[in-house]
């Protein structure tokens, strides 16, 4: 296998930028499984807990300026190492928060490096995509799965040895830090852009006023295009959809489905392993329809089968609608982050930002929702952020297709 990945450039590379999927998705649900302790450590209230949750939602929201100026001066490959090096030290310092205002900044400063190492490792994998020509982000979406699978195994095996956040928060930093390390071997440099017309003029000697705002076009934040917009409403709905049911799931089958403790948890379990399982195959589903009609279909999937699963009420109709959601969207963020790399750095900063948004905070809101109302509501809104992905996926201008 060691061979095999210093012959192969593509499988070097691929593996690499998988460590910083797997990484975000470890680090993500390694201090999501221990809220309970940490509520109870701080001394916090529920709404407490909500106000800590969104402060993540926040700092994802307020980074795209900054992720958009440490993209064009650091790039792609060092933005991603030195978020996913600091999202590791995060986790200490969140064990070690003496009170409630540290741990709000902390969440904070957790959701900008989790906007960073969004942003940069998409840009590694649509780079890959585009300089092998093969098809390959969805399966480094599904290392994200794996890497939240990992977390949840360690947090188990860890409670069983202490009860200790700190040493949890240790032992998963150590782990970060050797996919760290992974990921630095094979990160792709970034490529010099393609002269354009007005920096061939610029060369010749040849410069216009025209051209020289061309040329300085690059330097700055442009305003997105309607197409950028549109993938940006895709992209925070989407990831709604897919944090929301990871969060609300379990508690729709003990509340409103009547199942049994022991049953609740698999609702979580459904969603989780189609994504996985989707997201495995999803590459080679976009070579054969493309990246367009995987999303539109798999949108109108994901809100359809879960909103007859509402109406149907019960447990067997309430797993069956979430599988279809988690076969549905797990192939939407994937495709949305490689037509926005097509649009410009600028727009996957921005695009990556909202997903991001949208993942850390769209569980709060779905939260608001049902205690405003019903959890049968709040899961009703999930439903229709899928069909929201849907009716944008049409506005969108897809890429070719690859192998």
């Amino acid at each position: 296998m060691r061979v095999l990945r210093v012959r192969d450039p593509f499988l070097r590379s691929q593996l690499a930028i998988a460590a910083l999927f797997c990484s975000l998705g470890f680090q993500y649900a390694t201090w999501a499984a221990r809220i309970p302790a940490i509520k109870s450590d701080l001394d916090l209230t529920a709404a407490e807990v909500g106000v800590l949750l969104m402060a993540a939602g926040i700092g994802a929201a307020v980074s795209f300026p900054l992720v958009a100026v440490l993209m064009r001066r650091l790039g792609s490959q060092r933005l991603a190492l030195l978020s996913a090096l600091c999202l590791a030290l995060l986790l200490l310092a969140l064990a070690a928060a003496p009170n409630y205002p540290v741990a709000l900044l902390v969440m904070c400063v957790d959701g900008v490096l989790v906007g960073c190492l969004n942003v940069a490792m998409n840009a590694q994998g649509a780079e890959l995509e585009s300089r092998y020509e093969r098809n390959a982000m969805a399966r480094l979406h599904a290392t994200f799965s794996g890497g939240s699978l990992l977390a949840a195994l360690l947090a188990s095996g860890m409670h069983t040895v202490t009860s200790s956040v700190a040493a949890h928060f240790a032992a998963a930093a150590l782990f970060l830090l050797l996919l760290v390390a992974l990921a630095r071997t094979g990160l792709l440099p970034e490529r010099a852009a393609a002269p354009d017309a007005a920096a061939e003029q610029a060369e010749a000697g040849e410069k216009t006023e025209e051209g020289e705002k061309a040329a300085k076009k690059g330097a700055k934040w442009t305003r997105p295009s309607r197409v950028t917009l549109w993938m940006c409403v895709a992209m925070a709905f989407g990831t709604v959809t897919e944090g929301a049911m990871n969060d609300w799931s379990a508690l729709y089958l003990e509340d409103v489905a009547e199942a049994s403790a022991e049953l609740a948890p698999l609702g979580i379990a459904v969603v989780s392993g189609m994504m996985l399982i989707a997201r495995l195959f999803a590459d080679g589903w976009r070579s054969r329809w493309g990246d367009g009609r995987i999303v539109l279909t798999g949108s109108v999937l994901a809100g359809a089968g879960l909103a007859l699963a509402l109406l149907s009420g019960g447990l067997v109709p309430a797993l069956l609608g979430f599988a279809c959601v988690g076969l549905g969207i797990a192939a939407v963020t994937p495709c949305v982050y490689v037509a926005a790399a097509g649009q410009g750095s600028d727009s996957l900063t921005l695009v990556a930002a909202m997903g991001t948004t949208g993942l850390l905070a769209g569980p709060p809101l779905i939260g608001f929702i049902a205690n405003a109302s019903s959890l049968v509501w709040g899961l009703a809104a999930v439903a229709a952020s899928a069909l929201v992905v849907s009716a944008c996926s049409t506005r969108i201008s897809w890429p070719a297709t690859t192998g």
